[in-house]
């Protein structure tokens, strides 16, 4: 006779069960396996026997599966044991599975000698002759080697145990701790898990010797990122170390509708105590039940207070020890409880995005060597989510490049349907408000700061609030409203397909030419986002085109592929909505504004490639204006007034070939300007007067010669971005130095440029690129910057070179051989090394075999330890280089089941995404600090 206990259906297909368990007799069953049954029980899994399988000479097939797939067999050697040739047979199938593929063999000796199992003597020997009776030599010689092969098994006996029932205990207890190791291993080849778990680990404080009060923990994230995978693999983990166990997967579909609020309690706890118990039928209350036990539950994907407060609305409904652990989108419902332990699950680096994708797609952790570009282009597509990267990976394996191409570019413009109905359960959930607000930053303000959004839309703050709650989108520390590429996705495929009479946001360009060209918007718009490349015939705007659109308050008209031809057409007369917000048009056709233009509500001003000679006359009402935009504005013949703009702090100046242009931009002494970037400016010789609270600086392609005395007062500028000025700056001014709060300072094509004056100790990135004419560079060995990048600087002297060779995390500069630090090296780009520590720096001399302008190669570095293996982006990447380059770049690696406490053979192969890129030499240096 055999049971076995079935796993969730998370585990692998080819560990289908847990245990397996191999008896003969009645009383077996009702003392030992009773109790091993509850041990299962508890973590939701069920035991099912072979009673129902009619009796033959041989097994039957299902038996033979249930052996090969379950990860442990009991044997349960009584005196009667041997004599069912069933049970013979199955014991057979056991030890094959021990030798072959590793299985756990436990024995329990009940009311037998082991010497007797083995020597087939004794009661034992007379029951076993009984099953040989007209069996072939051969079959009891493999019967006879199986019991001898069993009975060398050391076990439990029976007879050394004074109490039946301790010895039972024992037995379930070590079958659960055999488990818990095992189980463990379903989730190891999930890329960070471990990660995860060693935090969690430490905020449910699951090391503590103490049987501490029971304590309910959050876990916290977007929808499909992997909240409900770290609760399983907690509670695969850890399940041992509790009396009763329980999952209760997606609280949020397992209610019946129409329950008032006690029925809901109440369906909800006799659910839980079903589970948890193993008992059907009516339960008293969950205090009542599991107050003295110490417990383990998982509640996943809870979606409301309600259902919270009926499973775990007091910590004292469950023993000391006992751990709640709480899966949600929504942080509210968290707060709202008291759960001040939460863990917020946060998106997979690049590296790991890659991963995981690689494992569903080519069943490794890397992609093979001619599918790294389209990796790269999966990983930005799903923007990280686990759960598109699994969903594509999946769909592209065994597929050929050409078919990847298709499928991407399909998917590029519609959600897949598995992904989507994942994704749109939070948004249906939404208050119709707070939809508005997640369907307005989907198509226009997505990766905006949440002040700006506030300010375009009047519910921007509570709403703001609700949607990261939701885990909709994230708010930034840099306070940057966040909303993941495929959930914007999402808002768009739901715009698309919402009734035309109901549509606040117009995306679909065919639809927007008919509204714009037959004047018959309606009231309800409040956005358009037009793409214009996407239509082939021109388009002749009517003249009152928005003025029946008079909620409009967002205008975004655009191109996702540039080219030349100017296909929308404005008439002189036409007039813009009143109370627009946000106006954002690429190339706009006309020489100026109409005089009707009133920018009073204006929040955001974005007109790059424009024809514009001039925007309006004399000062306006701009006390709104937080943004503006003139990029490309190559036929302005004067500057805007913009001393009304008190609000202004972000202003973008490109312009290029501005002939007619007489004078530099005034009035730029604002307070509230924080980010100034002019490019293209021919006639500025000197930065104009700027405020004291600037913080980003970008001047490029000016007649600048030098850096004004009002630069050393700049105490809040944090980066600083100098390019390609014609007559081209000689020195950068001694008094950078004082500039405290400098993090990035970058300097491109200053070919007069010979020196760096000592730079503040602030500074964290360096870039000086194309400057042919440098040489010395002054920092110290105890530099804190980590990113030092001089790619094209050819007169770099060579105590420059060693210093940044000797204190960079990550560099770039000229050089053809692998610095002397890096004692480990190689010709070509692999080298083997053995040591015991975690980190490293690396080392590759690089070259081009073609000049590149555009879609510069990757550089990878796979490192392989105990036949598993990582691949590792190296982050600076490779720049425009014009000969052979040294790239530095540094990392730690995981300890893995203890890799780091012992030496191992460590390999690392160097790759990029182009043949165009050659690597020459590699090195490796081991950081002991």
């Amino acid at each position: 006779m055999a049971s076995s206990s079935s796993s969730s259906s998370s585990l692998p297909q080819t560990w289908r069960y847990r245990v397996f368990t191999s008896f003969h007799g009645p009383d077996v069953r009702k003392t030992l396996l009773s109790h091993v049954r509850k041990q299962f029980s508890c973590n939701g899994n069920s035991m099912f026997d072979d009673q129902w399988i009619e009796r033959s000479q041989t097994i039957a097939p299902a038996l033979t599966q249930a052996i090969s797939e379950s990860r442990i067999s009991i044997v349960v050697l009584s005196k009667n044991y041997a004599s069912s040739s069933w049970c013979l047979d199955e014991l057979v199938e056991i030890l094959k599975c021990k030798e072959s593929m590793g299985q756990i063999v436990m024995t329990v000796f009940y009311g037998v000698d082991p010497s007797h199992v083995r020597n087939q003597t004794r009661d034992f020997g007379i029951a076993f002759d009984e099953a040989c009776e007209g069996k072939t030599e051969e079959k009891m010689r493999i019967w006879r080697q199986a019991l001898t092969n069993v009975g060398n098994i050391a076990g439990e006996h029976f007879l050394n145990w004074d109490n039946e029932s301790m010895m039972i205990e024992k037995i379930a207890r070590d079958v659960s701790n055999k488990l818990n190791t095992r189980i463990s291993r379903d989730f190891e080849d999930m890329v960070g898990i471990e990660t995860h778990l060693k935090k969690m680990q430490s905020l449910l404080h699951l090391d503590d010797d103490d049987e501490d009060e029971a304590m309910i923990v959050g876990i916290c994230g977007p929808a499909a990122i992997g909240k409900t995978t770290i609760a399983r693999a907690l509670h695969s983990r850890f399940s041992s170390s509790f009396q009763l166990t329980c999952f209760m997967e997606n609280i949020r579909g397992s209610c019946n509708s129409g329950l008032d609020e006690y029925g809901l309690k109440m369906h909800l706890q006799e659910n839980l105590l079903s589970k948890i118990l193993n008992q059907c039928g009516k339960h008293s209350a969950i205090q009542e039940r599991l107050c003295d036990l110490k417990v383990l539950i998982v509640l996943d994907d809870v979606d409301d207070l309600k259902k919270l407060e009926a499973l775990a609305d007091e910590t004292r409904w469950f023993g000391p020890g006992s751990r709640i652990i709480v899966t949600t989108e929504d942080q509210e419902i968290l707060e709202q409880h008291g759960i001040s332990n939460t863990y917020h699950v946060d998106f997979p680096t690049r590296e790991e995005a890659r991963q995981i994708f690689s494992r569903f797609a080519f069943r490794q952790s890397y992609p093979p060597y001619n599918f790294g570009r389209l990796v790269e282009r999966v990983t930005k597509l799903c923007s990280n989510l686990p759960l598109g990267l699994r969903v594509m990976g999946s769909s592209l394996r065994g597929k050929k490049e050409n078919e990847w191409e298709v499928i991407l570019n399909r998917l590029e413009n519609s959600l897949c349907q598995d992904i989507e109905r994942v994704l749109k359960v939070g948004y249906d959930n939404l208050h119709e408000n707070d939809q508005s607000l997640f369907l307005h930053i989907a198509c226009f303000f997505n990766l905006e700061q949440d002040d700006y959004v506030m300010a375009m839309l009047s519910e921007g703050n509570l709403g703001l609030k609700t949607l990261a709650y939701k885990s909709l989108i994230e708010i930034s520390t840099q306070g940057k409203v966040v909303m993941h590429k495929l959930l914007q996705q999402m808002g768009s495929q739901v715009v698309q397909r919402q009734e035309p009479w109901k549509r606040q946001i117009l995306i679909d360009a065919h639809e927007i030419c008919d509204v714009l060209e037959t004047d018959s918007g309606s009231r309800s718009v409040t956005g358009i986002s037009y793409d214009t490349s996407t239509i082939q015939d021109d388009v002749y705007i009517r003249a009152g085109a928005f003025k029946r659109m008079r909620n409009l308050r967002f205008l975004s008209i655009y191109k996702t592929r540039f080219d030349r031809k100017d296909r929308v057409h404005v008439p002189e007369d036409m007039d813009f909505p009143s109370r627009l917000r946000l106006l954002h048009w690429v190339a706009y056709p006309r020489k100026c504004l109409p005089h009707t233009f009133c920018p009073e509500y204006l929040v955001e001003l974005n007109m790059p490639e424009n024809e514009l000679e001039k925007l309006w006359e004399g000062p306006q009402p701009l006390t709104n204006l937080k943004k503006m935009n003139l990029n490309g504005s190559k036929h302005l013949k004067e500057f805007p007034d913009l001393s009304n703009a008190t609000n202004l702090e972000d202003l973008y100046l490109f312009m290029a070939n501005c002939l007619n242009l007489q004078h530099g931009p005034t009035h730029c002494n604002l307070p509230s300007l924080k980010i100034f970037k002019l490019i293209g400016s021919r006639n500025l010789r000197k930065i104009p007067d700027l405020s004291t609270n600037i913080t980003t600086l970008l001047v490029m392609e000016t007649m600048l010669e030098e850096v004004p005395d009002s630069f050393r007062h700049w105490s809040r500028l944090r980066r600083l971005y100098i390019y390609s000025c014609v007559p081209t700056l000689e020195k950068i001014p001694e008094f950078i130095k004082y500039l405290h709060g400098l993090k990035v300072l970058q300097l491109r094509n200053l070919r007069k440029l010979a020196s760096l004056p000592e730079l503040p100790g602030s500074l964290t990135r360096l870039t000086v690129a194309s400057s042919v004419l440098l040489e010395t560079v002054s920092f110290s060995f105890d530099s804190k910057i980590e990113i030092l990048c001089f790619p094209n600087c050819f007169k770099l002297g060579r105590e420059a070179s060693r210093v940044i060779t000797t204190i960079a995390l990550h560099a770039c500069l000229p050089g053809s051989k692998i610095p002397v630090e890096f004692d480990h090296r190689a010709i070509g780009n692999s080298l083997i090394i053995r040591s015991d520590f975690k980190r490293f720096r690396i080392c590759v001399v690089i070259s081009l075999k073609e000049k590149m302008e555009k879609d510069f190669p990757e550089l990878l570095c796979r490192i392989g330890i105990n036949d598993c293996y990582a691949e590792k982006l190296i982050p600076e990447g490779v720049q425009r280089i014009e000969t052979e380059h040294m790239l530095i770049s540094s990392f730690d690696l995981l300890d893995k089941d203890g890799w780091l406490q012992q030496v191992n053979e460590i390999s690392f192969e160097f790759s990029a995404t182009s043949q165009n890129l050659e690597i020459i030499e590699c090195g490796v240096q081991i950081l002991v600090d």
